[in-house]
């Protein structure tokens, strides 16, 4: 195992001798690891064309340098098969980007993760679970992919609770948070299609709380059932209310969105809906708030406007995912970071 560019000798490969090892030097994420062999490590590193020592991102807060070999052992570590490598590494590319303000969403006090989404053909080839239950338990590729990320927030940026990490609470999606488009039952264009990315396979990174979910068994308006996703996201308890530049990511199980698609919505048309319906009176968030982080078109609103959760309709993106059972959700940015969708 690699640590600090040295080696660390283990006894043996038996998993609770690692587990007592990382538990000793506050390594890990609690649960149990795969050990790190170099034979390990060298399958997976065998998954890209790179050389192990090259640099994909330097990490904050303590600026550790992601080499892809650190990478490999911490996917190692998370259990991903090799195959899954080159999510992982595109991944940790893309919380090297500015606009993720990796450094804030680390250290801020706010329950904030990176949410993977993986988009396209990668889904079925690598097993990924875009349907009943994407968001929790029982897929390995979900569930390990977005467990090394973690591990690589952890051992790479220093993001440990405490010294790296300020999460008053944390959050269950600090362990692991991936899920995948159901590009089968949406009825529009992927979600990168729709920003202009022309790529087999995708990936979208958006740093958020856990999902809030709304639902509606009975509806066949969709008015009636983004009227739910509206009265979730006017809420004072998330930073999106009082930072107005913040991103909601609205993800709509299949039976939502053929809802909306059997009116003739476009992705588009629910977003402009919650945009005007997610609204609450501007002397409210006075009230609520000493400072606020708003644009400069709704500083001067006054007290009886109704002013909108986000500043900009394109700030509420709409995705498919999930399976049967009409239940959605939403996802409220930290405030201060902005998604980033990035072709594998």
């Amino acid at each position: 195992m690699e640590s600090s560019s040295q080696f660390l000798e283990l006894s043996d490969e038996d998993p609770a001798t690692i587990y007592e090892v990382f538990e000793s030097h506050g390594w890990g994420d609690g649960l149990p690891l795969v050990p790190p062999t170099d034979k390990r490590v060298t399958e997976m590193l065998s998954h890209v064309k790179a050389s192990p020592e090259e640099v994909l991102a330097v990490l904050p807060p303590r600026g550790g340098s992601a080499t892809y070999r650190a990478v490999a052992v911490n996917a190692v570590l998370a259990g991903c098969k090799p195959e899954y490598f080159p999510i992982v590494v595109e991944a940790v590319k893309a919380l090297g980007s500015q606009k993720i303000n990796l450094r804030g969403v680390n250290t801020t006090t706010h329950p904030v993760a990176p949410l993977l989404i993986v988009h396209g053909r990668v889904v079925d080839e690598l097993g990924f679970n875009s349907g009943l239950g994407t968001f929790g338990p029982g897929n390995r590729a979900n569930a390990t992919v977005g467990r090394a990320m973690r591990l690589v927030l952890l051992h790479i940026a220093g993001a440990v609770p405490g010294p790296g990490d300020a999460s008053t609470q944390g959050q269950p999606s600090k362990y692991t948070y991936c899920i995948a488009e159901n590009q089968k039952e949406n009825p529009w264009e992927s979600y990168p299609e729709s920003l202009g990315l022309d790529s087999e396979s995708a990936l979208t990174i958006h740093c958020g709380e856990n999902p809030h979910n709304f639902h509606d068994m009975e509806s066949e308006n969709i008015e009636r059932v983004l009227d739910k996703a509206a009265s979730v996201m006017t809420t004072f308890g998330v930073n999106n209310a009082c930072i107005s530049g913040g991103e909601w990511f609205v993800i709509l199980c299949p039976e939502h969105a053929a809802t909306a698609v059997n009116q003739g919505w476009s992705r588009e048309d629910v977003s402009n809906y919650l945009f005007e319906k997610a609204r609450m009176p501007a002397g409210s968030f006075r009230e609520q708030f000493n400072l606020l982080a708003w644009a400069d078109w709704m500083t001067s609103l006054p007290d009886k406007e109704l002013v909108p959760m986000t500043q900009q309709v394109e700030n509420i993106k709409v995705l498919v995912s999930g399976g049967a059972g009409k239940h959605s959700c939403v996802v409220p940015s930290w405030g201060m970071t902005r998604s980033v969708t990035v072709p594998i």
